[in-house]
């Protein structure tokens, strides 16, 4: 889940509903100097809590921008479009359009102000992508630069600067105490200047950190204080990520009437107001409670249509060459159609003219009967191609299920190891690299994993972006799911640690983080078109963090497959560790494989929990 970030365009003017509608009649009046056009749109862009809306005022402030030559007005239609496009969850559209404004500022040294605003926008968008060294610098330059400047509103922006910095360390990074530290000094700021927004927004990110530190009553108190002074603001986008939290902290305490009424209430204000990525978190806070209480079919059509509003599109390449073959299917009924009509002719033909349209009937059905045979081994290749690729997109059990009744019925299973891998800094390495190469290293690594999956008997689930995800125990039950996917695990960070070695000099290589846990999961098939077999549940959440906390070269395991596996291999323990929206949770590093598996001899330490 995403943090709640300030933007300039809330900073300058506030996001506030009355005044976007007392600006709206003043526009639409034309009762307004032509000079004033820019600095009204400027205003309507930055005031509309409704991000659709402000991206059409920030488009036609643009236009007009261009016309007049305008570079300031330009900065403006840039920062406030870019906004839009950040709430509406289009990240990487968002970072273009923060860095047209910087191209047009970032030589005039009289624009420090305008430069430093672009740089916290573009921070928080680096922020929402985990890009922890571009955000922190990001945060730092724009600090640097307003402390040199004086009046009202640079203490606005150097106050909001330190805010986002604080809430990327406490929510993306996992630093509350840190956080809290930023949070203070902003709030001091806040409060000389009476500026309720920067007060809303700091009572929540407060809050979040201390629910980060185990404080949950404290975290619930603050809270439920923004939200109550953000509704008088008429500020959502805030609204709706606070109120998923406050749904956990329900949940935490078996108080679900008020968790679901939380989440519904974050899933209809983000609707409302079209926010696509809140649309996703409440949509995905739902399915999980849900699971939680014991509604697995619920659960599973919530998890759904967060999949629709996030990575919904798995196994394009595979989907797609299904999509060609039925394509191709069809032409040769085509084909088929038109060479028995040309035959048809032919006989009809050779009725009037003996001989040599008897001859040519003979040819005809000679050729017409190799293009049958043809026709029918290229169906039948077709067909045969077609069960290969569905087996590679589900498992034999849910692909046979699917072909018999056309849908798979949602399956729970109390005991499945689930595995996350994630190459480390791969983002910034991805910045730097051309498409080709970036796509032949990954291709290189899981091509490999698969074959380390399969040697086990595991169950790949999916890969998204650089993160490899599979796991052990299902579609059909096993007692050492868990055993094998350590074994597993070994032999990745063996082939992780040969191909640095070995690699050529025009190749990319990585180190690599492996997180694991056991418990109970729901799967099924996702989707009626393109269709993915995935799995849910607080036990993929959990393995997803256990990959998050773990260290390069290292396989970080929750409790729960530290007691499957504890007396096979040697663990240490690291303790209880806070976990983003988990509070603390035992945590150990595996750190020897047994001596039956085909590990290389590489050394490591052997540490007894």
């Amino acid at each position: 889940m995403l943090g709640v970030f300030l933007c300039w365009g809330f900073f300058s003017y506030g996001q506030d509903q009355a005044a976007a509608d007392s600006l709206k009649a003043v526009y639409l009046s034309g009762d307004f100097e032509e000079g004033q056009r820019l600095r009204l749109l400027s205003k309507l862009a930055a005031a509309h809590p409704n991000p659709d809306s402000s991206l059409v005022y920030s488009e036609e402030l643009i236009r007009r921008a261009i016309a007049l030559d305008s570079s300031f007005a330009l900065y403006r239609g840039y920062l406030q479009k870019g906004n839009g496009l950040r709430l509406k969850g289009n990240l990487t559209e968002a970072l273009e359009i923060y860095f047209k404004g910087v191209k047009i500022i970032t030589n005039d040294p009289k624009k420090r102000k305008e430069l430093s605003s672009l740089y916290i926008s573009i921070a928080g968008v680096y922020a929402s992508m985990g890009n922890e060294q571009n955000t922190v610098s990001y945060y730092i330059n724009a600090i640097e630069l307003l402390s040199e400047l004086k009046d009202k509103w640079d203490s606005v922006n150097y106050a909001s600067a330190l805010e986002n910095l604080g809430d990327a360390y406490n929510l993306e990074f996992s630093r509350p105490d840190t956080a809290l530290v930023l949070f203070k000094e902003s709030e001091a700021i806040w409060k000389a200047l009476d500026y309720k927004l920067g007060l809303a927004y700091n009572l929540g990110n407060s809050g979040l950190a201390y629910a980060q530190l185990g404080q949950k009553a404290l975290a619930e108190e603050k809270i439920k204080e923004s939200i109550a002074l953000l509704e008088e603001l008429g500020d959502y986008y805030p609204i709706c990520v606070f109120l998923t939290y406050m749904a956990d902290f329900s949940a935490d305490r078996n108080d679900w009437d008020s968790a679901f009424t939380y989440a519904l209430r974050s899933l209809n204000l983000a609707k409302q107001y079209s926010l696509k990525e809140q649309i996703a978190d409440a949509y995905l806070k739902l399915s999980e409670l849900y699971e939680k209480t014991g509604y697995a079919f619920a659960s599973l059509n919530y998890y759904k249509n967060y999949i629709t509003f996030r990575d919904s599109v798995q196994n394009i390449t595979a989907i797609q060459e299904m999509a060609d073959m039925e394509l191709a299917q069809k032409q040769i009924e085509v084909d088929l159609l038109n060479q028995r009509r040309r035959t048809q002719q032919i006989i009809t033909i050779a009725t009037a003219i003996a001989l040599f349209l008897i001859f040519l009937l003979a040819a005809g059905l000679y050729r017409r009967n190799i293009y049958i045979k043809r026709t029918n081994q290229i169906i039948e290749f077709e067909k045969d191609r077609s069960e290969s690729l569905l087996l590679n997109i589900l498992p034999q059990k849910t692909a046979q299920e699917l072909k018999e009744h056309g849908t798979v019925k949602a399956s729970k299973f109390n005991s499945v190891t689930v595995l996350f891998t994630d190459f480390v800094a791969f983002t910034r390495h991805s910045e730097d690299l051309e498409p080709e190469l970036l796509v032949e290293s990954i291709g290189y690594y899981f091509s490999a994993f698969d074959d380390i999956i399969e040697k086990y008997n595991l169950e790949k689930i999916k890969t998204i972006g650089d993160s490899y995800m599979c796991a052990g125990g299902l579609p059909f039950e096993i007692k050492d799911h868990a055993h094998k996917m350590i074994q597993a695990a070994f032999e990745i960070l063996d082939f992780v640690e040969e191909a640095k070695k070995n690699r050529k000099t025009d190749q990319m290589r990585f180190d690599i983080r492996i997180g694991i846990n056991t418990g109970p999961v729901v799967a099924g098939v996702v989707g009626s078109k393109k269709f993915s077999y995935d799995i849910w549940g607080d036990t993929v959440n959990v393995a997803s963090r256990m990959e998050g906390m773990s260290e390069p070269g290292s396989i970080n395991i929750s409790e729960n497959t530290y007691e499957l596996i504890k007396d096979s291999f040697q663990c240490e323990y690291r303790g209880e560790i806070a976990v983003k929206n988990r509070g603390t949770m035992k945590m150990y590093f595996v750190r020897n494989a047994p001596a039956n598996t085909s590990t290389s001899s590489t050394t490591r330490n052997t540490t007894s929990a």
